[in-house]
């Protein structure tokens, strides 16, 4: 018999990644005046793919844009492998983030979320329902 955990694991790694994704592309928006930021993003469905496959990948780090910041440890073995995004638009100052392209890509990273919300919810209803005892 499965646990509830087991039930919902995949849903649960995904709205990890999703969460994870949120914030990189959060960090797009917030960077979008700073000179010389590349933004960064991973293949969602190749994340998904390593976590189900237990394999984590380094990859998701802090950027350091000066040579006095000091290295973080945040994420730096998970799923998800941090690229650069590829440049829709040059800027003088060497910015790449197109804040269309991340407000499109934050909403819908949003609704993906919420959707996977939403399907973890129907699941432990249907469990929770079947756990029930019925009347009759």
């Amino acid at each position: 018999m499965k646990t509830i955990a087991q039930h919902v694991s995949v849903y649960s790694q995904a709205l990890n990644l999703r969460t994870q994704r949120h914030q990189i592309l959060a960090s797009n928006i917030a960077n979008a005046d700073t000179p010389r930021y590349q933004a960064r993003d991973f293949d969602f469905a190749q994340a998904m793919q390593n976590a189900l496959g237990g394999r984590l990948v380094g990859g998701i780090d802090m950027a350091r844009t000066a040579p006095a910041h000091l290295a973080g440890s945040g994420n730096a073995s998970g799923a998800a492998q941090l690229m650069y995004r590829q440049e829709t638009q040059s800027a003088v100052d060497g910015n790449t983030v197109d804040m269309d392209v991340e407000r499109a890509q934050i909403a819908d990273n949003a609704m993906q979320y919420q959707i996977l919300t939403q399907l973890i919810g129907d699941k432990l209803k249907g469990l929770r329902n079947a756990l029930t005892p019925t009347n009759g």
